[in-house]
């Protein structure tokens, strides 16, 4: 993927889903979503008019037009994630900042643990079967948001005795951007004039000196080819120059380049692949997230086999027996299990190069045995609002209009989980780990949200926790 330093010409305008008039100043100085980089890069490629990309059917969710005609949508093969802040100073490397684990404080240790034995305080439901407590004295200090990949290296590799973080590994949104506000008129889209009684007052987004917004991205497409950039889109939109782009409401401009640095691996911080802490042939191995994950309600298909999940802070694959089986309440046995499979799930492509029939791939997948892992405790923020707007496409949305609002976990939030031993725990994180089980990697492997993945959702890394230790009083 290629690594991309944003530069705003101006303040920024990123809004959510919030109304804003009448006494709402709006939200519009919120740090943009992954979904919101997206489609600034989606929007950018069809300002570019690339001549030759493959073509794709109109519709989404599954329901695609078959009509010769309605082959036109492009540029389906665009991923990004971020964006992430980036310090970018002349003459210096630049350094990359990330949402700080959620059971940490600014000395770079976890201060929260899972209490060690079976307790029904959580605020959480099932599956969850420990409270995560402090092990600290309370105090009223904020805890910076933001950390380097290395604060994330050595927060994970020893969560509870790592001293503390050196000058510059954590930062606050302050360091880097301020909030300005600026006030306007209401324009009627109609005549153009001015629209009687509406004055409104926004917040605006204003990086400070020598600070980007770091993007990752990459769209190889089939049918292009460029003489110097191959068949990649984003590549190609730059052209070793960079770009002027269009970056949130209002118009407002960004300029886009390829980052210099020649990197081995992506800029991300790179998860725990083995070495978990072990009792009594338990690994303890916990997934915290880099970028929001959205989970959303499943309903129940019989005909098609498919159980109901309430979706929200639990992710997808995680089994849930949401109607126990007897009048005592007593769960289904993998009640809490992870429905990820071990092995390599990646699809494969034939002798004559082309992939293998979804069908077999996914038959393939299903006699994988499962990770023998289970969820057991959780840490969640406060959910995040992601919605947009979309236009009309022809087959399944006749009109165009509000997309619907997903509540997503934030970023920072940590799963703690249970594995049957160590070859267990390895294989977890090899599914967790966004970079999967490489150490060094230039491409995304796993994106865990069961939405927007190649918009950036649902990236995260592992590291290994312990349970809760009184702390004698000083």
């Amino acid at each position: 993927m290629n690594t991309i330093l944003l530069h705003p010409t101006d303040v920024l305008f990123f809004r959510d889903g919030r109304p804003m008039g009448r006494a709402s100043s709006g939200h519009g100085a919120a740090w943009p979503l992954p979904n919101v980089i997206s489609h600034v890069f989606h929007a950018a490629l069809h300002r570019a008019e690339f001549a030759g990309v493959h073509p794709h059917r109109r519709g989404r969710g599954g329901e695609y037009s078959d009509h010769k005609d309605h082959r036109d949508r492009i540029f389906g093969s665009l991923v990004t994630a971020g964006p992430f802040p980036v310090r970018a100073r002349k003459g210096e490397d630049t350094v990359w900042y990330f949402p700080r684990p959620a059971d940490a404080d600014d000395s770079g240790q976890a201060v929260l643990h899972p209490l060690a034995k079976a307790s029904r305080t959580s605020s959480l439901d099932k599956p969850c079967q420990y409270s995560v407590v402090s092990g600290k004295p309370p105090d009223k200090e904020t805890p910076k948001a933001w950390w380097t990949a290395e604060a994330w290296s050595r927060y994970l590799t020893a969560p509870s005795n790592c001293g503390s973080l050196k000058d510059g590994w954590n930062r606050s949104d302050s360091d880097f951007s301020d909030t300005e506000h600026h006030y306007g008129i209401g324009i009627d889209p109609e005549s153009g004039s001015v629209k009687e009684g509406l004055f409104y007052s926004a917040h605006y987004l204003r990086l400070q000196k020598d600070w980007r917004l770091g993007v990752l991205a990459t769209a190889p497409d089939k049918d292009f080819h460029h003489p110097k950039h191959g068949n990649d889109l984003v590549r190609s939109l730059l052209n070793g120059q960079g770009a002027e782009i269009i970056a949130g409401g209002q118009q407002r401009v960004c300029t886009a380049v390829m980052e210099e640095t020649k990197r081995e691996r992506l800029p991300l911080p790179m998860g725990m692949s083995r070495g978990f802490r072990e009792a009594h042939g338990i690994n303890f191995v916990k997934w915290v997230l880099l970028t929001p994950a959205i989970f959303p309600v499943i309903e129940a298909d019989p005909a098609q086999d498919i159980q109901p999940h309430p979706g929200g802070w639990l992710p997808s694959w995680i089994f849930v027996d949401r109607e126990p089986k007897d009048s005592e309440g007593s769960r289904h046995p993998q009640h809490g299990h992870v429905l990820l499979k071990a092995g390599d799930t990646a699809r494969l492509r034939n002798a004559d190069g082309k992939w293998e029939p979804r069908e077999v791939w996914r038959e393939r997948i299903r006699n994988f045995k499962p990770l023998g892992a289970k969820l057991v405790a959780a840490i969640i923020g406060k959910p995040v609002p992601v919605s947009g707007w979309a236009l009309p496409n022809g087959t399944d949305r006749e009109t165009g209009g509000a997309k619907p609002t997903h509540l997503a976990v934030p970023a920072g939030s940590v799963y703690y989980f249970e594995c049957e031993g160590e070859a267990a725990a390895r294989a977890l994180a090899a599914a967790l780990n966004w970079h999967g089980a490489a150490r060094d990697s230039l491409t995304i492997q796993n994106r865990r949200s069961a939405l927007f993945g190649e918009k950036g959702f649902g990236l995260g890394v592992c590291g290994t926790w312990d349970f809760h230790r009184s702390i004698p009083p000083a």
